[in-house]
């Protein structure tokens, strides 16, 4: 596969890099090491006192806007002594001023594609305000909702998460031999295992096998390595006792070794200096030398680069050839995007933020990723059944006070004055056919003093009186953007304040309540599945998220949303997964002794894959091309998706297996195949989805990547506990 990193431009880009590096004098060779600028969690503009005379910095952060890059740049050029342009960065997650759903929220398209036109907006936006790099994809595995940066990735799956991350590439970088205009430079984040950290709390320790290691955490670098990322994060956690930054293993040995990886890695806002505190080094020096040791180019971010890697020379610690080596790629990266040649951007540019084709595709998007779990009948609402009605409308998140939290976190210079709140989508959408009232409810958090009861009770109550004298009620819930995110790990995964009084109250007019929850991740719903109308999840959707709700409720779009990570009953069955390994006492229900809580249902509340629509799917047809291969051999899965509904709308066909029996215990199911298909009503749609025996490698006790021979099952569904359709397989 040819890729921006293994083209002849790269090795021409390589070879104008090793011409200026001879040039350079070591001040300005660590310059292009160091990154320095804003904090992102500041709106603060100032910048470090000028620092840059000498050559010292060759990257900057989250500065943003087309002027202000434009003018650090020139100053920039102006005052070295060789005009090397910094590489502007930020955190560019989930759109840059458009913003689109939450990473999370993406994957449960179950599209790639959707993700890769995501992406390409946002590096267009972030390009024309002088970017030329973005921290993201986050690629981790997460299978603990407690921790917040769950929303940041693709869920709790190998297979699925590889196919986002190669797509989220190349939304960034393209598909092209260079990252030229209105592309980024994709970071593939955090190398590695950030999401095993123990107990879902944020910076904690990794400790998991090799073989969970290469079969679960790897494949997704793989994949956006393979896709062409140019740069990797290093993780602030340690894995198996060694800080992710100061481990030579991981970022030597595996990432350039085993995965092949060529571009240059940075290291995590201060955590090369974190393993201080982790009792790994023992001072700022000695950080400096254990991560740049270990493979870690670029610092994110300050002057520690600068000011102890010349004695680490010196002492004869760090060679000048590991430098040359370092600085080498960062330049070959500069000069492959085109920035030697042009450091400045076109500050007219910016006109195409909030445009309409971007707004519009932020529609598509949020309206692809909502994920419907119950309903009764009541949806879609029908504006004709509608006339005269009068539908209440509840919640903090419904009006313009919640218009800032639909936007999630990890947002990057979003702008809620340009977003869609709820209240304004459905008015819209409903026009004069019905009255929409609507009321605060009660707030998403609540101090916890008398006041503050008394109020919240209050609002309660007035939102049950206006709600009891309508005919339908749309009540809006969930979590602050702030509530999910790197820092925001949860131990408690109900809703948060009094939430659900309200629910609760409007459950009790009597009237169909329609419940919508907005969230960063998976929350506890356990006390509302049965007794609402409906349920959806609609994660958080983004600039246009009241259109996008009002296209859904309306039916103007069919939901198509799958669940990529398992909703749990209560937050004490965390961590709960699908695709968790065989035990010698499989919880089944049918005796004491199982691997089970004794007070909690075994299965999740909502299973990985799970998602309803206002249409129905057969799947007919259902054909293997052999029911045995070869090690090196592929099956074909060909079989006809029906829609048998009267809607219009899109079906996941979901290909799961398992290895009966292996050399070591292997999960007890696996997704290796997907595919999303959309079906008009009463029509059929033919589907082939490819397994290789490739697909089914594992690690072995000795750390071999095998194929091992033996029977499997195989399962063709619409989600992981569907196994209407099972089918015997060998490898042989």
């Amino acid at each position: 596969m040819s890729t921006i990193m293994n083209p002849p431009a790269y090795k021409a880009a390589q070879e104008k890099a090793r011409a200026l590096l001879s040039s350079m004098t070591l001040t300005e060779k660590i310059g292009q090491l160091s990154q320095f600028g804003t904090s992102i969690y500041s709106d603060s503009d100032k910048l470090p006192d000028a620092h840059y005379s000498e050559g010292e910095v060759g990257s900057y952060l989250t500065i943003k806007g087309a002027q202000v890059t434009n003018a650090i740049q020139r100053d920039l050029l102006t005052a070295t002594r060789l005009p090397i342009p910094a590489l502007f960065a930020d955190d560019v997650i989930h759109g840059y001023r458009t913003t689109f759903p939450t990473p999370l929220a993406q994957s449960c398209s179950w599209n790639p594609e959707l993700t890769r036109r995501c992406n390409e907006i946002a590096a267009k936006e972030a390009y024309r305000a002088g970017l030329k790099w973005t921290f993201a994809p986050m690629v981790d595995i997460a299978r603990d909702p407690r921790w917040g940066r769950i929303m940041e990735g693709y869920g709790e799956d190998t297979h699925l998460c590889s196919r986002f991350s190669e797509a989220a590439v190349r939304g960034f970088q393209g598909d092209g031999e260079t990252v030229g205009k209105d592309r980024l430079y994709a970071c593939m984040k955090h190398f590695i295992a950030y999401g095993a950290c123990i107990g879902g709390r944020d910076y904690n320790s990794a400790d998991l096998s090799p073989q969970t290691l290469h079969d679960v955490y790897l494949p997704p670098f793989q994949a956006g390595i393979d896709a062409g990322a140019a740069t990797v994060m290093a993780a602030f956690e340690d894995v198996n006792g060694v800080p992710a930054t100061g481990n030579r293993y991981l970022l030597t040995d595996i990432l350039r070794g085993k995965l092949g990886f060529n571009g240059f890695v940075v290291s995590d806002y201060g955590s090369v200096t974190d393993m201080i505190p982790h009792g790994f080094a023992e001072d700022t020096k000695d950080a400096v030398r254990l991560a740049f040791e270990a493979g870690c180019d670029m610092l994110m971010a300050g002057p520690a680069y600068n000011e102890h890697l010349p004695a680490l020379i010196k002492e004869g610690k760090i060679t000048m050839e590991q430098v040359d080596h370092s600085v080498l790629s960062v330049l070959t990266l500069k000069y492959l995007c085109g920035l030697m040649d042009e450091p400045l951007v076109d500050e007219t540019g910016e006109d195409c933020f909030f445009c309409a084709e971007h707004m519009d595709a932020a529609r598509r998007a949020a309206c692809e990723t909502a994920v419907l779990l119950e309903n009764n009948g009541i949806l879609p609402l029908c504006t004709e059944r509608l006339k005269g009605k009068r539908i209440a409308l509840i919640g903090p998140l419904a009006g313009e006070e919640g218009k800032t939290h639909l936007l999630g976190n990890w947002a990057c210079l979003k702008d809620p004055n340009r977003t869609v709140s709820i209240e304004e989508g459905l008015a819209r959408a409903l026009g004069a056919s019905c009255e929409l009232v609507t009321a605060y409810g009660c707030g998403i958090r609540c101090e916890n003093t008398a006041e503050a009861h008394e109020k919240e009770s209050s609002s309660v109550k007035q939102a049950a009186e206006i709600a009891a004298r309508c005919d339908a009620i749309i009540a809006v819930v969930g979590e602050e953007a702030e509530m999910a995110g790197e820092a925001y790990s949860r131990s408690d995964l109900t809703l948060s304040g009094h939430q659900g009084e309200p629910i609760d109250a409007l459950i009790a007019t009597g009237k169909p309540v329609i419940l919508l929850v907005a969230a960063g991740r998976p929350l506890i719903l356990t006390p509302y599945k049965d007794r609402v109308a409906a349920l959806m999840l609609i994660w958080q959707p983004g600039s246009s998220a009241g259109d996008a709700v009002a296209d859904l409720l309306t039916g103007a779009v069919s939901p198509s949303g799958h669940l990529t990570t398992s909703f749990p009953v209560c937050t004490g069955q965390v961590p709960i997964y699908y695709n968790h390994a065989s035990t010698g006492k499989p919880a089944l229900g049918k005796w004491q002794f199982e691997s089970k809580y004794q007070d909690c249902q075994i299965a999740p509340l909502y299973p990985f894959g799970y998602g309803l629509s206002y249409t129905s799917f057969a799947f007919e047809d259902i054909r293997l091309s052999s029911d045995k291969m070869t090690a090196e051999g592929e099956i074909t899965v060909t079989l006809s998706v029906r829609n048998t509904g009267n809607t219009d709308g899109a079906a996941v066909v979901q290909l799961y297996i398992r290895d009966l029996v292996g050399s070591t215990v292997r999960p007890v199911k696996e997704l290796k195949a997907f595919e999303k298909v959309f079906v008009r009503a009463g029509e059929a749609q033919a589907v082939t989805l490819h397994l290789s025996a490739r697909a089914l490698a594992f690690h072995d006790a000795a750390m071999n990547e095998i194929v091992e021979p033996g029977k499997c099952k195989l399962w063709v569904g619409e989600c992981c506990t569907d196994e209407r359709h099972e089918f015997d397989f060998e490898i042989i």
